[in-house]
């Protein structure tokens, strides 16, 4: 495997996350902010941010996979949200998070922003490690 997964003794276990990723494998897939956008480009689920952090985690699955990464090789995402609140943001982060990866927890960050285009609330990228010898 090409991410060997570290939570520390000495640091909080995180519930979605890993403390710390270390990364082996040959090639390395840098995902662009995935958007809360359809095929055309066009905002889905205006006002709505649970539909929106759902559509943008299934894009960066999308853009993932056409470059042969699996969501397992993810090693850290990191999840931009407008006037970011983390009792309210947190859950619907999870359930959208877990859709994508299930039990895998990359490392990540969550940067609260002040503004994104008009109606955009979620965007995410990711970094991905991909161990040339073990690709199936």
């Amino acid at each position: 495997m090409a991410l060997e997964l570290i939570n520390p003794d000495d640091l909080p276990v995180p519930e979605m996350y890993t403390q710390v990723v270390v990364a082996t494998g040959s090639k390395l897939v840098f995902v662009s902010g995935q958007q809360p956008e359809d095929i055309h480009g066009k905002l889905v689920g205006y006002g709505d941010f649970a539909a929106q952090a759902r559509l943008a985690f299934g894009n960066l699955g999308r853009a993932l996979s056409a470059a042969g990464a699996r969501p397992e090789q993810v090693c850290k995402i990191t999840i931009y949200i407008v006037d970011y609140n983390r009792d309210e943001h947190v859950p619907i982060i999870e359930e959208a998070q877990i859709s994508l990866f299930g039990d895998h927890k990359p490392a990540n960050v969550v940067v609260g922003v002040a503004i994104m285009s008009p109606g955009y609330l979620i965007e995410i990228d990711a970094i991905a490690v991909i161990d040339e010898a073990v690709r199936s």
